[in-house]
C-alpha cells in the first residue's frame, strides 16, 4: 500500500523521475574515451615518423600538449574535455604530419632541380 502512495503522489513521481533521469545521463557521460586517446596517440606517433618534429613543430607541441591535457581531463573523470582535447590532439598530429610530408616532397622537388640545373651548367661547359 505505501509503494502504491508513493507512485500516485505527483510530488513523489517527479522526484523519482528526476533521479532516474539523472542516473541515465551520469551514464552515458560515464564512458572513458579510451579509443579517442589511442587514436590521438597514434596520430601523434604518425607525425613523428613521418618527421613532423622537424618539419611542423608548432603542430607537434599542440598536438602534444592537447593529448596531455586530455590525459589529465580522464585521470580527472572530466570525460567530454578528455575527448574533445584528444580529437583537437588527434587532428593537430594530422595536420602536422601532412606538413611534413608536405615539406619532404618539396624538398625532394628542389633537389631534381638543383640536380637538373648542375647537369645543364655541366653540359654547356662541354660545348
Amino acid at each position: 500500500m505505501q509503494i502504491k502512495t508513493i507512485l500516485t503522489s505527483p510530488k513523489s513521481l517527479l522526484a523519482a523521475l528526476a533521479v532516474s533521469s539523472t542516473l541515465a545521463l551520469a551514464g552515458c557521460a560515464g564512458d572513458p574515451p579510451t579509443t579517442q586517446l589511442a587514436v590521438a596517440s597514434q596520430a601523434l606517433n604518425a607525425a613523428e615518423t613521418a618527421g613532423a618534429t622537424e618539419f611542423a613543430p608548432v603542430e607537434m607541441q599542440s598536438a602534444r600538449q592537447k593529448l596531455n591535457d586530455a590525459e589529465k581531463a580522464d585521470f580527472e573523470k572530466d570525460y567530454k574535455k578528455a575527448k574533445n582535447l584528444a580529437e583537437q590532439a588527434e587532428w593537430d598530429a594530422r595536420v602536422a604530419e601532412r606538413k611534413a610530408q608536405a615539406a619532404k616532397v618539396q624538398r625532394a622537388v628542389d633537389d631534381a632541380e638543383h640536380s637538373v640545373e648542375e647537369l645543364r651548367n655541366e653540359g654547356l661547359r662541354k660545348q
